[in-house]
């Protein structure tokens, strides 16, 4: 069995004599996991290599290969590894309820993690705690009356909207958070190009712009979930 390259884990006082040079930390998935997180906290998900993630380790690109066999195998690690953040509601909530509780929590996690979206949406679930969110929903379509056929459907449904709503929010707020270049001038901001519109040609749109430029995200998540809730329940036996 080939050995497993460790690397020094350095503390206060390495250098004055009284540091912990001899102290190793084993490479491990875990330790790779929290490194790339780290790195994914940092630079994001496109920035991301074996190698990249070697260098921070201290390691050679080749001792990372022993714990995670490609970059497929570290996308589902990481895709566990936001599963498993992922509570169960109380299941003596009527369906209704379990169903709105599990997408807050869902989408509270994928806001915690970078990029959490494209990690999920890269994978097929296949790891035990995303398999266990797709049994969840999967039971309570079953236990709430709802036929087999559309089960698969409505939990389809429901992931997507969570994962394009959260997708959403990430990019529009990065856009709002883009500083304004020096050379822009005074009302060439989006918000003023669209206010900017014209009304005769754009009426709706026009009409409708405080509400586009004055977004509540909670409110239109749960009001979106709201539309699918009741579009589930129309379909029950």
């Amino acid at each position: 069995m080939a050995r497993r390259r460790i690397h020094p884990l350095q503390s206060e006082g390495a250098g004055d004599g009284q540091g912990a040079s001899d102290v190793h930390t084993p490479l491990d998935r875990e330790r790779i996991i929290q490194a790339v997180l780290s790195l994914l906290r940092d630079e994001g998900l496109g920035s991301i290599s074996m190698r990249k993630i070697a260098d921070f380790l201290g390691v050679k690109a080749a001792s990372l290969y022993y714990h995670v066999k490609d970059k497929e195998q570290l996308m589902h690690l990481l895709a566990e590894q936001i599963s498993s953040d992922v509570s169960f509601p109380d299941e003596s909530l009527d369906w209704q309820e379990q169903l709105r509780e599990w997408a807050l929590q869902f989408r509270l996690v994928l806001h915690r993690y970078r990029d959490a979206v494209s990690i999920m949406s890269a994978t097929m679930a296949g790891s035990p705690k995303r398999l266990a969110h797709i049994e969840f929903l999967y039971r309570l379509f079953a236990q709430s009356g709802f036929r087999d056929p559309h089960i698969p459907w409505f939990a389809s449904m429901i992931k997507n909207y969570i994962y394009s709503f959260v997708d959403e929010e990430n990019r529009l707020m990065a856009r709002a958070a883009e500083p304004v270049e020096p050379s822009d001038k005074i009302g060439e901001t989006p918000a003023a190009r669209m206010q900017s519109l014209s009304a005769e040609h754009y009426p709706h749109f026009v009409r409708l712009l405080p509400y586009t430029t004055a977004v509540n995200w909670n409110e239109e998540f749960l009001f979106g979930l709201k539309v699918l809730v009741d579009g589930f329940e129309a379909q029950r036996k």
